[in-house]
């Protein structure tokens, strides 16, 4: 099958970030072009793996902004999923703050036209500071999908190393959805 369609994947450094080859797999069977990018902890954290990610997807996995005057080696994304997006990464977002490269491809994304799907991954106590709802908001009003509380990852308490549950299917199915009104 030819892909038409690409999806830029950004993931953070939380625990779903390791199934991440899977959500490419399921990406890709749903016709998506994938193109991963991480944040640097994230890139850490999967050192061992990206270049089977890089094999995967087709293309280099980026967690650093190329230097002027290199080709960008991405093709335009029709579609952006940032997910997981820790606590960090959400108010650095909502907050212009884009001194990482995948932070600054979501907030690019905005201006140009892509669907923009973001699923937080944080625990209860991290949702109850008083920045994270206002950036969640600042986020909606630019026009991402967000997906957290009811209808994306529900966050359980601190102190939990990882998440029993990060709906990927939920957030892969928001790219296919009309926008809201």
């Amino acid at each position: 099958m030819t892909s038409t369609k690409t999806l830029y994947l950004l993931c953070s450094a939380a625990p779903p970030v390791f199934d991440v080859a899977h959500v490419i797999e399921d990406a890709q069977s749903r016709g998506w072009d994938v193109c991963l990018g991480l944040t640097p902890t994230a890139a850490h954290w999967l050192s061992g793996s990206t270049d089977g990610l890089a094999a995967l997807t087709g293309h280099p996995v980026r967690w650093q902004y190329k230097l002027p005057g290199e080709p960008d080696v991405w093709p335009a994304a029709d579609a952006v999923l940032f997910a997981p997006a820790t606590f960090n990464s959400v108010n650095a977002w909502a907050l212009g703050l884009t001194d990482r490269f995948a932070i600054g491809i979501a907030a690019e994304a905005l201006g140009k036209g892509a669907t923009v799907v973001t699923m937080p991954c944080t625990n209860a106590a991290l949702a109850a500071h008083p920045q994270f709802e206002p950036s969640l908001a600042t986020l909606r009003t630019a026009g991402v999908t967000v997906l957290f509380g009811e209808n994306g990852f529900v966050p359980g308490p601190a102190g939990q190393d990882a998440p029993p549950h990060f709906p990927w299917q939920t957030a892969l199915n928001a790219l296919d959805a009309p926008p809201a009104p």
